[in-house]
């Protein structure tokens, strides 16, 4: 990506050009200690030279590069793999299993009769039902994070909280694989033990996604800027801003490859059954455990620091207490004042405990909110990206399929991250530099939204176009007559997934970018705990519409201004 762009993983963290990471709390670290040359090991480096800091001439000249990457920060993005890989591998058929019967004339595990247009169900709970469940589980995979956050700097650390989370979330892989045994599932036992292993899921995800990205980026081998000669005789600059954003990109990809193992569990669904779907990424999970055993002792482990956005929680509610929830939201001097310790001093202090924050934590805080207020359309954005995945495989499994599995096609939207990416970093903005268009960040995002737009506008063509060709008309849904299926072609939702994340990396990169240039240092984590509420928001707007999410209403929430309003 250009300097300064940040790589965003939608549920866990994100980390800037220069390779900071968020949530970072009030880290309290040597990190500008001096280092030994010996730790910073660069690929064909001599070794006569003489380890030492450069210069502000230096500095502007000499070419940056990375240090080598330790091989215990390998071991991490491949425990992010497995992880990732496992969670998306079954989050991915949730819909299917919770809206679809099981398919007449099939295996009784979930899997549909070859050769027809039917598709892989379990429950048969229907779409409304299967969207507000797929939604709970969203919302609380984009909350308990900030809650595993804080555990990991308050008590735990990062590697502690991590092994939990991986104990938990292998205990959910199991009661899953148990909702998905053929005879649970026509016993009509199933729907007990799957809400219990979403909600499970969901729990050990905030326990191990938020720790990942910080636990790699403490592996970094150098502390500060150190000159070193390469054998052609080239100084370079030995730089852990590189090192780091070079670790963090591994990471990055480890996350968008391992998402593509749903390809895997689509098809286990639609040609063996959910008992194989479910099973097979556990098995993948279980290297998550070894892993770790293997690269605890290899790894750097800091103790927790204290948690910001912890603070930043007990700032607001004294302040709600003291001014009332009008006068927080109005904003204004009064109101951030009065959670400002030396305020409380002067009022007397009665009725307020001691606070363990000082007034500049509180002016900290009151830019980080002021810088933020980029993200307040996000709930909409997100409706728009991904926020009717449910909905999405409802439509496709009202398509022809022709031996397809119905969702297989959300796998398009990481492909498309890989493979937007690159494309905007060595394509689209070195074009735009070379003929003098300045792509400004408030463009950007106008330009992410209108990719946003024309995904909603190509969904309601294409759901008013599957009604008109249904045998069922305007309810395609649960249709049964003739095929049962509109004679559209699945394969045309692909823009559906593959748009959201181009306008993704503009809308979403963007605004972080400015929110986190615009707010103090130790305000990075808080302004990944308001991402991840804005996620929580959209999930929750998304519930509150399930009702209507049914025939013959599912072509309002794509039209409704890319679903920011609920269907009538």
């Amino acid at each position: 990506m250009a300097p300064g762009d940040i790589l965003l993983d939608y549920e866990t963290g994100a980390v800037d050009g220069k390779g900071t990471i968020a949530p970072v709390e009030n880290e309290k670290r040597p990190l500008d200690e001096e280092v030994n040359c010996a730790a910073v090991p660069v690929p064909e480096a001599r070794d006569d030279e003489e380890c030492r800091a450069p210069t502000e001439d230096e500095k502007k000249t000499l070419r940056r590069v990375s240090a080598m990457v330790p091989w215990a920060t390998y071991v991490i993005c491949a425990v992010e793999f497995s992880e990732r890989a496992s969670y998306y591998g079954v989050s991915g058929i949730f819909a299917n299993y919770i809206q679809r019967p099981l398919p007449s004339g099939g295996n009784g595990a979930g899997a549909p009769p070859r050769n027809t247009q039917e598709t892989a169900g379990a429950l048969g709970l229907g779409l409304t039902t299967a969207n507000a469940l797929t939604t709970l589980f969203s919302f609380l995979a984009y909350t308990t994070p900030i809650a595993g956050a804080m555990l990991a700097d308050l008590k735990w650390g990062r590697f502690k909280t991590i092994c939990f989370g991986t104990a938990v979330a292998l205990l959910a892989h199991i009661i899953l694989i148990i909702s998905a045994i053929p005879s649970v599932i026509q016993g009509g036992h199933a729907i007990a033990p799957f809400i219990i292993g979403l909600l499970v899921l969901a729990f050990s995800t905030g326990m191990i996604t938020p720790s990942v990205a910080p636990l790699i980026a403490d592996q970094c081998p150098v502390k500060s800027q150190t000159v070193k000669t390469l054998p052609t005789g080239e100084r370079v600059i030995v730089d852990p801003s590189r090192t780091i954003e070079n670790m963090l990109m591994m990471y990055y990809w480890a996350i968008n490859v391992g998402a593509l193992f749903q390809l895997a569990t689509s098809y286990s669904e639609k040609d063996v059954g959910y008992w194989l779907a479910y099973l097979t990424p556990t098995i993948l999970f279980l290297l998550v455990p070894l892993a770790l055993t293997w690269v605890y002792k290899r790894l750097v482990k800091y103790p927790p620091q204290g948690s910001g956005t912890l603070h930043a929680v007990k700032a607001f509610t004294l302040m709600i207490r003291r001014g009332g929830f009008l006068t927080v939201l109005k904003g204004g001097d009064k109101s951030w004042n009065s959670a400002k310790p030396s305020v409380i001093l002067a009022q007397g202090g009665e009725g307020v405990k001691p606070v363990a924050w000082d007034d500049e934590f509180v002016d900290d805080l009151r830019k980080t909110f002021n810088a933020c207020k980029v993200f307040a359309f996000f709930p909409v954005w997100y409706i728009a990206d991904g926020g009717l995945t449910t909905i999405q495989n409802s439509m496709a499994a009202s398509m022809t399929t022709n031996g397809a599995p119905n969702d297989l096609l959300s796998n398009f939207n990481p492909i498309s991250t890989i493979v937007t990416v690159p494309f905007y970093n060595y394509i689209l903005y070195p074009f735009l530099r070379r003929h003098g268009i300045n792509f400004a960040p408030i463009r950007r995002i106008i330009t992410g939204y209108c990719i946003g737009v024309l995904t909603m506008v190509i969904g309601a063509i294409l759901q008013w176009q599957v009604y008109r060709t249904s045998p069922c008309g305007y309810y395609s849904t649960s249709c049964d007559i003739g095929t049962g299926v509109s004679p559209i072609t699945v394969w045309s939702q692909v823009p559906l997934y593959w748009l959201p994340p181009m306008g993704g990396i503009l809308i979403n990169v963007t605004a972080y970018e400015i929110a986190y240039t615009r707010s103090p240092a130790r305000m990075k984590g808080i302004v990944m705990a308001l991402i991840l509420l804005m996620s929580a928001f959209s999930s929750a707007i998304v519930e509150i519409c399930s009702p209507a999410f049914k025939d013959p209403n599912l072509i309002w929430p794509f039209a409704h201004g890319r679903g920011r309003y609920c269907p009538s």
